[in-house]
């Protein structure tokens, strides 16, 4: 094991990052076009969208702490971790690929078509980003280091699908002869899949290859013998019972569905309930990089000067309450009207602003996973950060799961309609969509920053967690001295 107390090179923190590249494209892609391709361009029913991606969360369900089990107790020359972030690139380039060049099959075949993908990359998705995330407790044991390297890893995945969104509606969502609507071009959402399949990849390998010289230092599990899957999730369950997990696991779960839910109505709510152009979502695509960068300098900073719990409940309470206030004024006609030369820049200033606070409240969030893998190993002596991990991957993909089929039904509920021009959407369709979209956040918010209040680790805890393990180690020694002699 590396010096827990010692800070980790800026190479290994970016090479490290840069793999959530991977996942911050597919979640991109899963939140931001993936019901707007399927049920608006390809034609299958918005509701059979949410629906075929619900379903796949279900699996997920199962998949997702079977991989993290299964990567903390793996045995090889390159560890535990690595080999499964090696094996999933081209299979998660290639799936990723497919599902943005589907056939011309009817409802059903669509359907199936699309199930079967879902399932695919959520379960590929899983062998790397579980096995990867894993690796923060391992590489660093310092409080406020694994704050600072968790919130490059979430710069990255950030970047990584806004660049690609940026190149969706700047270059390949554009309107031609064929399609006058931009945001109907199929053959842009092909190249997509193209483009972003590689850029997966390539994301995948660096992270991989950048962090393979820290193998070394890395725990290797103990032998053990053949084990029945039901003592498999007995163990799991039983390494899940703490409450501060408990807290952490419906803080991310709450806030995934807010940020799928959000993501995935984006486009309605940018075109149709704003009625920005082009050049406007355009513009406000690009800003997401300030807020990755306004996360990036804040959430450290901090954690240092506050604590991670006290930081992440200042930031929530701050963040949330602000975020959708400008949908809010609009119900009751406070906002500028579209197409007022003052509304963009009201909406986008405030947006940047406010996610930059949320993707340092994911940071930090997500930071806070890695504490839970000490403590737990006191009470069980067992180090379990895959299966920490894997709740962690499971939470942050229901945001594509839970949401977007909340999202697609809450479409359905009031018939938006489909295919449409923004110019012909009523006002009064316009109203409903505002009407479902901000107090459904702010119950999810809401409900997010109770479950976070409820855990229990800090920086002292944290410390005595590790002197604790420390100590039981060097007795572990002198036994095996004794034994020796």
């Amino acid at each position: 094991m590396a010096d827990g107390t010692a800070k980790l090179p800026l190479g290994t923190k970016l090479a490290y990052g840069f793999g959530s590249a991977a996942y911050g494209i597919k979640d991109g892609g899963f939140s931001y076009f993936l019901l707007m391709f399927y049920g608006t361009v390809v034609g299958l029913d918005q509701g059979l969208v949410g629906l075929a991606i619900l379903i796949a969360l279900v699996v997920d369900a199962f998949s997702d702490p079977l991989v993290g089990y299964w990567s903390d107790n793996f045995r090889s020359k390159w560890g535990r971790r690595h080999p499964f972030m090696y094996a999933a690139a081209a299979p998660i380039a290639l799936t990723y690929f497919l599902l943005w060049n589907p056939p011309d099959w009817g409802q059903t075949g669509l359907f199936c078509y699309l199930l079967a993908l879902a399932i695919l990359i959520r379960t590929l998705i899983t062998f790397y980003e579980t096995p990867s995330s894993a690796l923060l407790p391992e590489l660093t044991q310092n409080y406020q280091e694994r704050t600072t390297v968790q919130t490059w890893r979430l710069f990255f995945g950030w970047a990584g699908g806004n660049f690609m969104a940026i190149l969706m509606w700047g270059v390949l969502l554009v309107a031609t002869a064929q399609y006058k609507e931009g945001s109907l071009n199929r053959e842009g959402y092909e190249t997509y899949g193209i483009i972003a399949s590689l850029l997966i990849f390539v994301a995948i390998m660096v992270s991989a290859l950048g962090t393979h010289s820290h193998i070394k230092h890395l725990r290797k599990p103990p032998e053990r013998e053949r084990r029945s899957l039901a003592s498999i999730f007995r163990e799991m369950f039983d390494t899940l019972r703490e409450d501060s997990f408990k807290a952490l696991f419906f803080t991310m779960l709450f806030g995934s569905v807010a940020t799928g839910f959000g993501a995935a109505l984006a486009f309605q709510m940018l075109s149709f309930f704003w009625g920005f152009e082009p050049a406007q979502i355009f513009i406000w695509t690009m800003l997401v990089f300030v807020s990755a960068l306004i996360a990036l300098l804040i959430a450290p900073r901090l954690v240092k000067a506050f604590g991670k719990k006290k930081s992440v409940i200042g930031i929530g309470m701050i963040a949330f309450t602000i975020a959708p206030m400008p949908v809010l004024l609009r119900l009751l006609d406070v906002m500028p009207q579209n197409g007022d030369p003052m509304l963009f820049p009201i909406v986008a200033a405030v947006n940047t602003l406010d996610l930059g606070l949320i993707i340092a409240f994911q940071a930090i969030a997500y930071s806070m996973i890695a504490e839970l893998v000490e403590q737990s190993e006191l009470r069980t002596g067992r180090r379990s950060e895959g299966v920490f991990y894997a709740a962690v991957t499971f939470t942050r993909k229901s945001s594509q799961g839970i949401g977007a089929a909340v999202a697609g039904f809450g479409l359905a509920f009031i018939a938006f309609p489909q295919g449409e021009a923004v110019s012909s959407v009523s006002d009064e369709k316009l109203w409903y969509l505002g009407a479902i979209y901000a107090p459904i956040l702010w119950v999810l918010w809401g409900s997010m920053l109770f479950a976070i209040s409820r855990y229990r680790i800090d920086e002292d805890s944290h410390e005595a967690n590790l002197r604790e393990l420390a100590a039981r180690a060097d007795k572990v020694e002198e036994r095996a001295g004794s034994d020796i002699l």
